[in-house]
Formats: C-alpha cells, structure tokens, sequence
C-alpha cells in the first residue's frame, strides 16, 4: 500500500472517528438552543472555554511530544509509560487541588456554583488522562478502535443529554430516576449543569472503555525521556495556549464588553462553523502520526505537497457549500430567532478556520525539525492580534470584530509559517495555484451571502457546480492518477 493511499484510508476512518461525534454535537447544539435563551447558552460557552485552557494547560504539549519520539525512538515502552506516568501525576495534583479549592475558584472566576467547578475539575482530569492511550492507538494505526470509542462516547453524551433536557422535562421519564443530589430542576425546567454532568459521565464511560489499554502499560519511568518529552512539548504548550486564545477569548470578551445575549448568539452561530472544525479535525488525526512516521521516505516532502494541495481544495468546497446553503444549515443547527443576528459573521468564521487549516498542515516545518519554539512564537503572535482586535474594535462592530479578528489572526499565522517553513524545512507547495482556489472559494461565497442571491438555492447549486467544474477541468490528471494509485 502506497503511503499516499495509507493515509488516505487512515484519515478517512478517522473522519468518521470526527464527523459521526461532531455530527450528533450539531444535533446537541439544535437541543441547547431550543431549551435554553442566548443568555443561558452564554453560561455554557464560557464554561467550556475554561474547560479548554485547563486541557492544554495540563497536556502541555506531550501528545505531540509523544507522537515525535515514539517514531524515532528505539525503546518505545518508556516513551508510553513515562509521558502517561507523568500526565497522570500532575493531573492527580491538579484534580486534588481543584477539589479543595473549589470555593476559592468560584468566587474568583464567577462562576454560579461551587458545584460547576467540581463537575470541571473532574471532567478536565478524566479527559486529560486518556491522552497516551488515545494517541497510542493512532500512532500505532489502530484507526478503528479508536474511531469506535469515540463514537461510543458521543452517543452516551447525546443520550444523556436527551435524557436531562428533554425527556425528563417532558414527563416522558419521571424526575424520580435521579438521585436528589442530581436533582436540579427548577419549576421542571433542565438547568445548565445537566450539559456538564452529562460531560462529565461521558468521560468516565471513555476512561473504562480505554482501561484495557491502560493496564497494559507498564510502570516505568525514564527521567531522560521525560526530559526530551519536556523540551519538545512545552513550547508546544505555550503554542496551545495561545491557540485558545484565538478560539475563546472573544467570547469571554463579547460577554463582558456587550453582555451574555450578544455572546450567546454569537456562540451559537459560531458552531456553525463546525463544518470546517469537523474536516480540519479529521485531517489532523490522520496526518499527524502519518507526517511523522514518513519523515525519512524518499518521497516525503513531495507527499506532504500533495497533502497540502488536496486539503486545500476540500476545504475551500466545504467553505462554499456551508455558505451557499447557510440557511438551510441553521434552520437544522438553531431553534430560536434570537440567534441568527449573529448569522453573518459564519462566512467569516468558515474562511478563518480554512486558513487555520493549512496552517497545521504547514505547521509540520517545525515539529520535524524540532524547531518547536517557532511554533510557539507564532501561536502568541496569533493571539496578540486576536487580544488587540478585540479590544479595540468589539465596542465600534460588535460581534463582527471577533469573527474579523479570528480571520486575520489565522491568516496571519499561515502566511508566516509558510515563509519560515520554505527557509528551515523546504516543501514544493503549489501556493500560487492554491491560493487561487482558495481566493475564486471565498468569492463565490460572498456572491452566494449576497442579500439578493441569498436563500436563492438555484443560484447556490450553479456556484457550488461551477467551483467544482474549474477544479475537475484543472485537476482531472492528477485527480484520476491519484484514484488510480
């Protein structure tokens, strides 16, 4: 099997291991936004942008790490054990900690219970902990298991999630089921806390379907493994961080700079954007251990150009459809009005994540050539402009500014990357044919947006066959060598 077609498969499996979760999330997003008013589904959105810091925080680069030297190491054992030994310490230190200081952190950081901060602390720790074990199943191309529980976990989520929020609400299962220290209903209205418990048990169900792989792990710890683990992994951090950052800060600042309303619309209509989350998610599962396991090939940097070009291509089409049909999308994703004055800022939103996109997938420059701090660099810069955009532009545009920010931000990263990569680590990217693509994408976007071809799904579908006509006329060669190969 050619390496090419390898991954081609590999990311494929680990497409539905994204798409099938994220696909049942939009129906969850359809839920949410149908019990609870913008203002409550701000409640959320701020909940688990904590959940993200705490998660990159507490990983602080090791899965990458992991994936690094588990293909160029020759004693793989120790790599497994002593990166999941220590994400298991610091973890345990930070769940002990979390729990005794819960009141502390509530007051601090306002959040509404003590109990919220509890049901956070254990659903970071849960999820933290299966990081080895879930990249030792990709890096050792165990696609399907790994697909399968993640697949598992988001239908135990989404059942949960029905259970909570509609079933027991609506009479069709009686409250009486519930524990009374689970008994948070109000006047028999679902209160917010059930999206967390339900997340929280979710992780556990995760954390016993991957046990097996646990106890297999032996105890044994290498201080200079950990060592090389650290160096490479923390600037890695520092770069997730600010990755973050770029994804959450805006709406941390819309909520205290123009109130919880205009921040849950703009959460709400930003999950529209999971289109492009769900294929840039897949991409990075499959092409991650594949960049690193066929670093030494012959024929390597000309893989990664293919690579590069095709992703490009797929994510410019995803662009377009998302935008040609955004009404119909949100008709699907979003149950009240309320939420879809913050509709326009989706294209946007669609075109930022496409260049976050290439961005990882130029990104392989510096996790190659262990030149990971430039990685870092670039992260903080991204989040300087998101930080300084926000500020200053939230109170003249409202919530555009943050969906401009994250675009100029993500095209900015991109654009240096690239120049970095092609001085330190030369790949024989088609950039100016690319960016064609990407730029006539974007274009037939906006005509499609446009108020008077807006809605008009005649017009739509001849745009979105008139894109992929160009790109068939100008790729057919390619494109049948590569189904051939």
């Amino acid at each position: 099997m050619s390496a090419l077609k390898k991954f081609f498969k590999d990311t494929i499996i680990y497409g539905i291991a994204a798409i099938l979760p994220r696909a049942i999330n939009i129906g969850l997003v359809g839920l949410h936004t149908d019990v609870f008013k913008s203002n409550k589904f701000a409640e959320n959105t701020e909940y688990y942008v904590y959940a993200a810091y705490l998660n990159a925080l507490l990983t602080y680069g090791m899965e990458t790490a992991f994936f690094r030297f588990f293909s160029k190491e020759k004693e793989k054992g120790k790599i497994i054990s002593t990166s999941f030994i220590t994400l298991l310490f610091t973890t345990l230190i930070f769940l002990a900690l979390g729990l005794t200081f819960a009141p502390e952190i509530t007051k601090t950081f306002g959040f509404k219970k003590v109990m919220y901060v509890k049901i956070l602390v254990w659903t970071v720790f849960l999820d933290t902990i299966v990081v080895i074990p879930f990249a030792y199943l990709r890096v050792t191309n165990r696609p399907i298991r790994f697909a399968g529980i993640k697949i598992a976990n988001i239908l135990f989520l989404a059942v949960l999630n029905f259970l909570f929020l509609w079933a027991i609400p609506n009479g069709i299962i009686s409250e009486g089921i519930l524990p009374e220290p689970l008994n948070f209903y109000e006047k028999g209205e679902p209160q917010v806390i059930y999206i967390f418990l339900a997340n929280v048990f979710a992780s556990v169900f995760t954390l016993a379907l991957l046990f097996p792989n646990i106890l297999k792990i032996k105890w044994t710890f290498d201080q200079k493994v950990l060592q090389k683990l650290l160096i490479y992994g923390l600037p890695i951090m520092v770069g997730s961080l600010a990755y973050v950052t770029n994804e959450n800060i805006d709406k941390l600042f819309l909520g205290d700079m123009i109130g919880a309303t205009e921040m849950g619309k703009y959460s709400a209509c930003y999950k529209l954007g999971v289109f492009m989350t769900l294929y840039i998610t897949a991409f990075r599962l499959g092409a991650e251990p594949f960049f690193f396991n066929h670093a030494k090939e012959k024929n390597a940097k000309n893989n990664y150009a293919t690579i590069f070009k095709w992703f490009s291509i797929l994510g410019a089409i995803f662009m377009l459809v998302v935008v040609a049909y955004i009404d119909l999308f949100a008709s699907i994703l979003i149950r009240q009005d309320e939420y879809l004055d913050a509709l326009a800022i989706v294209p946007v939103i669609l075109l930022a994540n496409l260049f976050l996109g290439i961005y990882n997938n130029l990104s392989i420059w510096y996790k190659l050539t262990d030149k990971t701090k430039y990685g870092m660099y670039i992260s903080i810069f991204g989040a300087i402009v998101t930080i300084v955009f926000n500020l200053i532009m939230i109170e003249k545009i409202g919530f555009m500014a943050s969906a401009w920010a994250t675009l100029v931000a993500y095209g900015s990263m991109m654009v240096i990357s690239y120049i970095l990569g092609q001085k330190h680590y030369k790949v024989p990217y088609n950039i100016k044919q690319v960016g064609g693509y990407v730029i006539l994408a974007a274009v037939l976007s906006a005509v499609s947006f446009y108020d008077g071809f807006r809605g008009n799904y005649i017009i739509a579908t001849a745009l979105v066959l008139l894109f992929l006509g160009i790109i068939y006329i100008s790729e057919r060669k390619e494109l049948k060598r590569l189904l051939k190969k």
